[in-house]
């Protein structure tokens, strides 16, 4: 009896033993029978077409003529609306220490943009660079001479005035800040003038995506632009690393869309200097957008010294006599006197 008690447990001891090891087995990883799992790399997304002012892909057709919109920046004519889906805004000194906006559109389309102020000859000759269709809301009887004389395909709003279907006064502002361009009707009364509302353009030069990550130049997490001693006349720009984006401030308050409160939000700032003239009693000006000179270019968080020049009728960055490509996105383009220069009106820090 006692020699079955003793093989009865030693049975039992056995099963138990070869249950743990089981176990063990069991929880071993398993390197030779299991293959490692891995996320196949993601394909780069390949579009039919790119917008030649923002090198951003699309698979829609890229054949609308660019509208251009005079802009009022005063401070009675801010927030404005439609700035944010411009691609590209210059800004540039109108009379006295006030800047005047000349935006383009053609990869996203507002709305309402304004509110709209008069011609100058410079922001028409840009217009006219850049084959886009021009819209102002009046201007002198010699500047309107010089629009007609020189084929200058555009829309006046003071033809226009609170028509209801291509410009509209707003209640909430008075004149001369409260003419608001209807941009779903430009290009029916582009046709109707005999203009052309298609055209192709070739692209400006943006760099790649392999390239985004290896600029070089000086950290620029802030510009400041001061366009007078009076600080409601002068812009800011700061960097936001989350996106990567400049926001831009007038008189130390954000630009922002005047019905949604939207941010304008930025891919590159260039700040270019050039030749001003005051020309008349009324303090207008000529400028020249045509010789280049010095500029900065500010994308992602950098800074660089560089030149621009105009070339096939576009202002871009050069180094060396090439071509500087863009980050693909939107652009704000500060047009600022030679006289005192960058040095002096440009304060970029870190």
């Amino acid at each position: 009896m006692r020699k079955l008690v003793c093989m009865l447990l030693v049975a039992f001891l056995l099963v138990g033993c070869s249950k743990d090891e089981k176990k063990v087995q069991d929880n071993e990883p398993k390197e030779n029978n299991v293959e490692e799992k891995t996320d196949p790399p993601k394909a780069t997304e390949e579009f039919e077409n790119i917008y030649p002012l923002t090198g951003m892909g699309t698979n829609n057709a890229v054949d609308n003529k660019i509208v251009s919109v005079m802009v009022n920046n005063h401070p009675s004519a801010r927030p404005q609306s439609g700035l944010s889906k411009a691609d590209i805004v210059f800004e540039i000194l109108a009379e006295g220490q006030i800047t005047r906006l000349l935006a383009f559109y053609q990869s996203e389309m507002p709305v309402v943009v304004g509110p709209v102020r008069s011609s100058r000859e410079y922001y028409f000759e840009l217009a006219n660079m850049y084959q886009a269709l021009y819209v102002y809301h009046g201007a002198a009887n010699f500047i309107n001479d010089m629009i007609k004389n020189r084929g200058i395909e555009h829309l006046d709003g003071a033809i226009y005035d609170n028509d209801g279907n291509l410009f509209k006064r707003e209640s909430f502002r008075k004149a001369p800040h409260n003419s608001y361009l209807q941009f779903g009707a430009a290009y029916d009364v582009a046709e109707g003038k005999g203009y052309e509302t298609t055209a192709e353009y070739e692209p400006l030069a943006f760099l790649a995506a392999d390239e985004l990550s290896d600029l070089s130049g000086d950290p620029a997490e802030q510009a400041e632009i001061a366009y007078s001693k009076n600080a409601i006349y002068n812009v800011e720009y700061k960097y936001d690393d989350s996106t990567e984006k400049y926001t831009r401030f007038s008189n130390q308050e954000e630009t922002v869309e005047l019905d949604t409160g939207d941010l304008i939000e930025l891919d590159n700032i260039f700040i270019i200097e050039t030749s001003h003239q005051v020309i008349d009693d009324a303090g207008r000006r000529a400028i020249d957008l045509l010789s280049g000179g010095d500029a900065y270019l500010i994308q992602k968080g950098i800074v660089q010294e560089v030149q621009w020049e105009t070339r096939d009728g576009r202002v871009i960055p050069v180094r060396d006599g090439k071509p500087i490509g863009l980050v693909p996105g939107k652009t704000w383009i500060n047009v600022i006197p030679a006289n005192p220069g960058l040095q002096q009106t440009v304060t970029i820090t870190n």
